[in-house]
């Protein structure tokens, strides 16, 4: 395992840009148990959070810093008595703002206040185009509540997007997935291949789909794009382990996004706090404009000067970045290595024996209490995946060993 010194880098040159996008995550705590969660694993063990006044100063300081966008998200947001509060306050300094929501929460006296306090957009999660599966993947029974959330969203006249992470066991109801947020009314459909960290990365077995799968989920989301037009915009975010190509993750790391965890920790995507050895420093006990410019953790990955090979000497670097931090970190136990899902990493193999292991099953009879979801199954959930690890409070203190923090801020 690499690990690296807290000592301070030297800053890349020229000096950053300021942050333009502001994620607020006000809580850890959320109603819900989605297995491919990308709070944490350990969110257990940090359940302080900062105070209303506290991301009043941090939504103060990182618009004077330049940011523009302010997105509130958890957990689950609304969970905050304050939201309303914070909203207004970061309309009144001039942030486009967005709530990124499960919508347990929302009913018509809270959109009301919403409303009143300025907030520009919302955008609602949906686990699948059927009650069965979206409540499995929850583990709670939410189906409805959404629907009726969704129907609220438009009745205020919030333009809307409808967020679904595909995987395994949603993946070919993709055309029924699409149709749904249509019908409901969304403006956006952002359709998320799966990520493998954090709370995925535990079930990646489970997530992983096939190869066939997933071509023929981009040719249904093709054909829909042809039949909506301009009626919904279908984003179809591409899977990392198939593509073979690293991302630029979060356009850059210490680039364009700032995310501020619920007790304060100042993070340049939001699981950069598993890389061993980082500082990550905290907004209660330095400005915004300090952590940004100055801090080792938002200074160590920037740029290109940290590369070794094959990136260092690689024709796409200043395009991809070497690719997601954790992602090298989780695969390879390096967060120096090039992304393994790049042809040219030395840790490829990983991901290629992950996809293969996956097709290999794919060829085997289905073993009992093993239902696949992608085989138009959705009813009888209850044998479906009997080893998915959900996201709760009890199996964060399980998979993470070390001492909780719960002192005060």
């Amino acid at each position: 395992m690499t690990t690296h010194s807290s000592a301070p880098h030297n800053p890349p040159s020229p000096r950053p840009a300021p942050p333009l996008w502001l994620l607020a995550e006000l809580t850890y705590r959320c109603p819900l148990h989605c297995a491919f969660c990308y709070n944490p694993v350990d969110f257990a063990r940090h359940s302080r959070e900062l105070e209303t006044e506290q991301w009043v100063r941090v939504l103060r300081e990182a618009r004077a810093l330049g940011a523009v966008q302010c997105g509130f998200s958890g957990g689950e947001p609304l969970l905050r008595e304050d939201l309303e509060v914070l909203v207004s306050e970061a309309r009144g300094l001039g942030y486009y703002t967005n709530l990124i929501t499960s919508g347990v929460g929302l009913n018509e006296a809270r959109a009301q206040r919403l409303k009143a306090a300025g907030l520009d957009h919302i955008q609602l999660s949906f686990q699948d185009s059927t009650r069965e599966v979206n409540d499995l993947l929850t583990n709670t029974h939410t189906w409805q509540l959404k629907h009726r959330v969704a129907a609220l969203i438009k009745q205020h006249g919030w333009p809307m997007v409808v967020n679904v992470v595909i995987h395994r066991l949603n993946i070919d109801h993709i055309g029924r997935i699409i149709e749904m947020a249509h019908e409901l009314g969304a403006e956006y459909l952002e359709l998320a291949n799966t990520q493998y960290y954090s709370w995925a990365h535990v079930n990646r077995d489970q997530w992983l789909p096939t190869r066939a799968q997933l071509q023929e989920a981009e040719a249904e989301t093709d054909r829909w794009r042809s039949t909506l037009g301009d009626k919904m915009r279908i984003f179809f975010v591409s899977p990392d382990y198939h593509e073979a190509k690293p991302k630029k993750c979060m356009n850059g790391w210490g680039n364009v996004f700032l995310t501020i965890a619920p007790d304060g920790v100042a993070l340049p995507c939001h699981t950069a706090r598993m890389l061993p050895g980082l500082a990550f420093e905290n907004v209660l006990d330095r400005s915004i404009e300090q952590i940004w410019y100055e801090s080792a953790g938002f200074n160590r990955y920037r740029g290109t000067g940290w590369m070794k090979e094959p990136c260092s000497s690689c024709p796409d670097k200043e395009k991809d970045l070497g690719g997601c931090r954790c992602q090298a970190y989780l695969l390879a136990q390096d967060a120096e290595a090039a992304d393994p899902v790049c042809p040219k990493s030395p840790h490829h193999g990983l991901v290629q024996a992950a996809l293969e292991q996956v097709e290999t099953r794919a060829l085997q009879p289905q073993a009992s209490g093993c239902s696949a979801l992608g085989q138009n199954q959705p009813h009888g959930t209850a044998q479906i995946h009997a080893g998915l690890i959900y996201r709760g409070p009890k199996e964060s203190l399980a998979l993470t060993s070390a001492p909780a923090s719960t002192a005060p801020p």
